[in-house]
């Protein structure tokens, strides 16, 4: 394998979750007697940590109002985490990838902006028995991607260098964040948004190609 350690988003990457985001925002929105969004809205506004998301589906002119905010997220994560996986699948092909790269004695981690608890509990029930390096989501304390510190955390744990490391994810966000990190970026094509096409970034459309670059 070109790599030894691989870090993979979580959202739009390793699995599809905008169904069950979407629902429980809408569940939060519909509870306060505000608009609804479409599936299609919340993939604008996904890969930035559920407070941002909630906030983002919030009426603009209440986006600065903290209670409010505290008040919609508790109804969202009430609800996501009794239904987080209800919608939820991994995209096609990257169970078995994992599970590959696992084989090959390559170190796995996840690395998302979804908050910690949400983030074991899905990686638990779509890849169980792969021995990841690291877990990570949001953590009280911890900044949130595109900051390098996650991609440290993750590169001290695995005692692997950062030349030998690469970050596979759907957004900018992901690709900066292994910028920032001193490591590679993959990103794929299937997730929340569309990176074709830019300039001096690999981007790959199949599982069979995410393979042959890692």
């Amino acid at each position: 394998m070109k790599h030894k350690l691989v870090l993979f988003d979580l959202d739009g990457t390793l699995l599809d979750t905008l169904g069950d985001l979407a629902e429980a925002v809408n569940v939060a929105m519909e509870s306060k007697g505000y608009p609804l969004h479409t599936m299609e809205e919340y993939r604008g506004m996904v890969g930035h940590g559920v407070r941002n998301l909630v906030t983002q589906a919030m009426p603009a002119d209440l986006q600065q109002d903290e209670a409010l905010i505290d008040s919609c997220l508790e109804i969202f994560t009430k609800h996501y985490k009794a239904h987080i996986a209800d919608r939820t699948r991994p995209y096609p092909g990257m169970q078995e990838l994992v599970k590959r790269l696992d084989e090959e004695g390559v170190k796995l981690a996840v690395a998302s902006n979804k908050f910690q608890s949400g983030t074991e509990t899905l990686v638990e029930q779509f890849f169980p028995g792969i021995p990841f390096v690291a877990v990570l989501g949001n953590r009280p304390g911890y900044p949130l991607k595109p900051d390098p510190a996650i991609v440290g955390e993750v590169l001290h744990r695995s005692v692997i260098a950062k030349e030998d490391a690469v970050m596979v994810g759907d957004s900018a966000t992901d690709m900066k964040t292994a910028q920032n990190g001193g490591i590679k970026g993959i990103a794929v094509s299937w997730g929340y948004r569309s990176l074709a096409g830019t300039p001096g970034l690999t981007v790959v459309s199949s599982v069979e190609e995410l393979e042959s670059f890692l």
